[in-house]
């Protein structure tokens, strides 16, 4: 029995052809099919599993037949080496022809089979963790931690944009201009905070064994999907670089993750801990109103991502070991946060299980939590389809499970320090941890 509570077969070896595989191992789809279903309905999502099993059910027949045409071929080949009289010759010669013509297409058939049972199965989720909520949508997330309380003032609390707009720290306006919507500057002390944090989040991490990464802002499409991404469609998050089969990274999980496509990791070098630091752009289509307004959803920021390589085993203490992490570096910033266990329907396709911190926001539609990390488990489902594996004790090639979580989202981390450190004259506090990295106590009014 597996953590998922049936069967899970064995890990089947692969060679790496530069193409990618299935998210899930389709016989365990198959051997699965009423869990993989049910799986799909709670995450609220839409995928075929019957078409899935049958196209590889299909595959496997049609490998079968192409097999026993390809004995009838060689066997022709051997034949017409023997001594033959003209009329068995072309009697041979007649039947190899036939049998070629029967190759091509059943080979051509079996391509379009392995084409269209990859395109179904990308579109089955992960299995979800059994202890994970079941529900369509954040409000159905679990609240199972909170470390501070919200934040309360004796005067009528501003939001992060008027801050700081008033403290000349952000410029939203002047980025419109130039940029469009949901892009900004940061200016004066906005700049050293936003350093600042980055600076704060890396010395913990690397005190924490992960190997500090400043990563590319661009990474394949091939490398997107292969971490769960949609890099095309109106639905896409994601901005593709016309001509050129590259995105704009939302995240450092895609060039980590990516990191060691196609690679057989040495067992004893795991887990591998990884922080990267970069940009992140997003299109955010769809994103509006009050919870979307200022740096809340923005199209470019600045974030640090941590990502680590682990066998299977370990995968739940290192998804515990992320958050962790996460709860030390806000509560070090003494921001009010809660944690919560995501929900199916907001888990995302590669996640077997998400935990989100969601930090008190007193302008937030006069206090709310908005969310400013997660830390997601998404244990083989990447690796079969980037085909990162590891050598086991027993000799075979087995994938390694996968994790993410954001160390610290700069832009979100701000509005929270904004919002929570404000005084009565309309200046802002710098939490004490970040004070030797920004150089200042304070921000006023210019």
């Amino acid at each position: 029995m597996g953590k998922y509570g049936f069967h899970l077969p064995p890990c089947e070896a692969a060679v790496f052809r530069g193409t990618l595989g299935p998210m899930l191992d389709y016989k365990f789809i198959k051997d699965n099919l009423d869990a993989v279903k049910q799986n799909i309905i709670n995450r609220n999502m839409k995928a075929d599993a019957d078409r899935v099993v049958a196209l590889y059910d299909r595959r496997s027949n049609l490998v079968t037949e192409l097999q026993n045409l390809q004995q009838k071929r060689n066997a022709n080949a051997q034949a017409m080496k023997g001594k033959l009289s003209p009329e068995e010759r072309q009697a041979l010669i007649e039947e190899g022809k036939k049998l070629k013509d029967a190759i091509a297409a059943m080979e051509a058939e079996l391509q379009k089979t392995e084409e269209d049972l990859e395109t179904e199965a990308r579109r089955i989720p992960n299995m979800a963790h059994p202890a994970a909520p079941i529900g369509k949508e954040d409000k159905d997330n679990l609240e199972i931690k909170r470390v501070g309380e919200p934040t309360r003032f004796d005067f009528p609390p501003k939001d992060h944009v008027q801050l700081g707009q008033e403290l000349d720290i952000i410029d939203f306006d002047t980025a419109t201009k130039v940029s469009g919507t949901k892009f900004y500057y940061l200016k004066n002390e906005g700049v050293f905070l936003e350093l600042g944090l980055i600076r704060y989040a890396l010395d913990i991490l690397q005190q924490k064994g992960f190997t500090p990464f400043i990563t590319p802002d661009i990474a394949k499409e091939e490398i997107l999907e292969g971490i769960g991404f949609n890099p095309r469609g109106s639905e896409s998050n994601v901005y593709t670089l016309e001509g050129e089969g590259t995105c704009l990274v939302g995240t450092a999980e895609i060039t980590l993750g990516g990191y060691y496509s196609g690679t057989i990791l040495p067992k004893e070098k795991l887990p591998l801990r990884m922080a990267g630091l970069s940009h992140c752009f997003r299109r955010e289509a769809g994103a509006a109103g009050q919870f979307s307004k200022g740096l809340y959803r923005v199209h470019q920021f600045t974030k640090v991502e941590m990502f680590i390589y682990c066998l299977p085993e370990e995968s739940d203490r290192m998804h515990e070991e992320l958050r962790s992490i996460e709860e030390e570096i806000f509560a070090g910033l003494e921001i009010p946060f809660r944690v919560v266990d995501t929900c199916t329907g907001d888990l995302g396709a590669p996640a077997y299980r998400k935990w989100d911190l969601e930090a008190w926001m007193p302008g937030r539609n006069g206090g709310e939590w908005g969310e400013i990390t997660s830390t997601s488990n998404c244990t083989d489902y990447q690796a079969r389809r980037l085909n990162i594996k590891y050598k086991d004790d027993d000799g075979k090639n087995k994938y390694v499970h996968m994790l993410n979580g954001t160390a610290i989202a700069i832009s979100r981390a701000i509005i929270a320090i904004l919002e929570n450190f404000q005084e009565a004259d309309g200046s802002v506090r710098i939490p004490r941890r970040l004070v030797p990295y920004c150089g200042f106590d304070r921000i006023t009014k210019k």
